[in-house]
């Protein structure tokens, strides 16, 4: 790319305009009835089941021991539903609660198809209900029901889930990036 090209304006606006990261979405942002399809999937390794499982102290050997777990059922280990669960929660925040206060609730998580090692899982929500806090001014409750789809797309879990979100005009989640002690970033000055 040429300096000329890297020197002219965009959009009205100047090199080097510092432009908004991704916030999430605030109370005001929500619709009932709309569906966000969450945009990572994640195929889940075996390190992270075996970790997750040690972690969370889980002695179930299904999902850590191999040769027990070819005797089960599934004929194969099966990835721990505690992950399963977190993985698709962790989804579901770019889209429900990266402005999120605090979680209020979860209700009727249901584990609906096996998760194995190497599954990628995908995440989608839909909004339920909003109502703007009583006793928080600054904030509002969203009800949302999220599912977890396996790459075959089957429906691996799913729940109900209240948050408690900022408003955009809420002043806690505003100016908490630092400033850099030697400036903005800039272009090079040979550009």
């Amino acid at each position: 790319m040429s300096a000329e090209a890297v020197s002219q304006p965009v959009d009205g606006q100047q090199p080097g305009h510092l432009k908004p990261s991704w916030v999430g979405r605030y109370y005001e942002d929500f619709t009932v009835g709309d569906v966000y399809q969450h945009p990572l999937g994640r195929t889940i390794l075996e390190a992270d089941n075996t970790w997750f499982t040690l972690l969370t102290m889980n002695t179930n050997q299904n999902h850590f021991n191999r040769e027990f777990a070819e005797r089960s059922p599934t004929g194969r280990v099966i990835v721990n539903s505690g992950l399963t669960v977190a993985m698709v929660l962790g989804q579901s925040v770019t889209d429900i609660s990266q402005t999120g206060i605090v979680n209020l609730g979860w209700e009727g998580i249901a584990l609906t198809h096996p998760v194995f090692v190497g599954d990628t899982l995908y995440a989608e929500s839909i909004v339920l209900a909003k109502r703007a806090s009583g006793s928080r001014p600054y904030a509002g409750i969203v009800t949302a029901k999220t599912r977890g789809l396996n790459q075959d797309g089957d429906e691996c879990v799913s729940w109900t889930r209240t948050v408690m979100v900022y408003k955009r005009d809420a002043p806690h989640d505003k100016d908490y990036f630092p400033q850099a002690k030697n400036g903005p970033l800039t272009l090079p000055a040979d550009r």
